[in-house]
């Protein structure tokens, strides 16, 4: 684990060790998996315009979000059902954060509940919410989040229905029988159970999730908790508009990892859009494709006001540390992580904190924080910038302003 040099190094030790099952859970997209690999790609096309000669003997990372101070603009995504890839699962993952001084999301679908979560000990911590069809359930799930001292809720909107996940069909993606879904155990609700011709989830979720969720019902929200309301899944400047009027607090611009439905842009690609549609009157926030610090940099000088990483990092440590340094004696283990890092290489896609967590547990998600906290700085330096306000449009060229710096003859 001392070798790991990016995040992206993660995917190859957890793709080793996790279950064939989880680790497709994890890593795959919708249908023909092309806004998965866009999410990725589409950071690349982004260049960098630098400011030299600037002193930056001192940089300050630090920013507020919805009021909170934290260490840098990089916080982690919800993802679900980490116990999968960790026996500690997203307890791990709370204290990285709270270790880190960022902000952990929690997914209702979470393998821990927001009470468990909560007893990790301090730190700022967002719920994530799916609209499920008994009100009453969300009511009461909502405000146990707030009574365990969560501090926004992070509605998500674009899952009426699960995408078309190839790779959870073929397998039968149900959650393993020694795990429950936390926050709705011992609640009448239906179970994911592998029962179907489809993914479990998919069936859970056509049996449970509203499909009748609108504009009214972020309001209604706002009627059961004080907390604010994030709207996560935004791709539109009409959206964006319509969450404003609706009372969001903020908006997280995301395409669900590439899972719903794909062929809708990249993340980065939809931002300035949106950024430009919330006019300063709320946050806008940006999940998916981050691997790089110079992503999350890339993402502020688009009008982001921080970044949420999708979860990469606990199984190796657990399940089979003897994987990569002691079945095979004979291959030098510093050889074994040079092809690892040519593998990455390769790679379109990852999920950063939960393959860290597959990978090393909690000191897997707190390395993967601290390779972008680090990376960040440095591309912050390396621009001319010494706070996050310094960090301007005018540092970054896309594909659609490029003409504007191209040299007159």
């Amino acid at each position: 684990m001392d070798l790991i040099t990016n995040v992206c190094e993660y995917e190859a030790i957890a793709k080793q060790i996790l279950p064939k099952m989880v680790y497709d859970y994890y890593a795959s997209g919708a249908e023909d998996q092309w806004t998965l690999k866009e999410n990725r790609n589409a950071f690349s096309r982004i260049l960098f315009r630098p400011r030299i000669l600037v002193d930056v003997s001192r940089i300050d990372l630090t920013t507020t979000v919805l009021g909170f101070k934290i260490s840098m603009p990089i916080m982690i995504a919800p993802t679900a059902m980490q116990k999968m890839a960790h026996p500690e699962g997203e307890y791990a993952t709370a204290r990285a954060a709270s270790a880190a001084g960022t902000i952990m999301t929690l997914s209702s679908w979470g393998t821990s509940s927001v009470e468990e979560v909560a007893s990790t000990g301090p730190g700022i911590r967002f719920f994530q919410l799916y609209v499920i069809k008994n009100r009453n359930v969300v009511t009461q799930l909502v405000r146990r989040a707030e009574k365990a001292g969560f501090k926004a809720i992070a509605l998500t909107v674009d899952t009426p229905l699960l995408g078309r996940r190839e790779a959870d069909i073929k397998n039968r993606f149900t959650l393993p029988s020694h795990l429950v879904l936390k926050n709705f155990e011992g609640l009448d609700l239906g179970k994911l159970d592998d029962k179907t011709n489809d993914s479990g989830l998919a069936t859970y979720v056509a049996s449970e999730i509203d499909r009748s969720l609108n504009w009214k019902d972020v309001k209604w929200l706002q009627t059961i908790t004080s907390l604010p309301i994030l709207v996560k899944g935004v791709l539109t400047a009409e959206d964006t508009k319509m969450a404003i009027e609706a009372g969001a607090a903020g908006i997280i611009v995301s395409n669900h990892g590439a899972r719903q439905l794909d062929y809708v842009p990249a993340t980065i690609m939809a931002l300035e859009e949106v950024v430009k549609a919330a006019q300063g009157k709320i946050p806008v926030f940006l999940d998916g494709g981050i691997r790089r610090g110079t992503d999350v940099f890339k993402a502020l000088a688009l009008g982001a006001s921080g970044v949420f990483l999708v979860y990469l990092t606990e199984a190796y440590h657990h399940h089979h540390r003897d994987v990569v340094r002691d079945t095979s004696p004979q291959v030098p283990y510093r050889s074994i992580c040079f092809r690892l890092q040519k593998f990455c290489q390769n790679m379109n896609i990852g999920r950063p904190v939960l393959f860290s967590l597959a990978a090393n547990g909690e000191a897997g998600v707190r390395k993967v924080l601290q390779i972008l906290h680090d990376e960040f700085e440095l591309a912050m330096a390396l621009c001319g910038c010494r706070s996050l306000k310094e960090i301007t449009r005018d540092h970054v060229v896309t594909e659609w302003d490029r003409p504007r710096i191209a040299p007159r003859l």
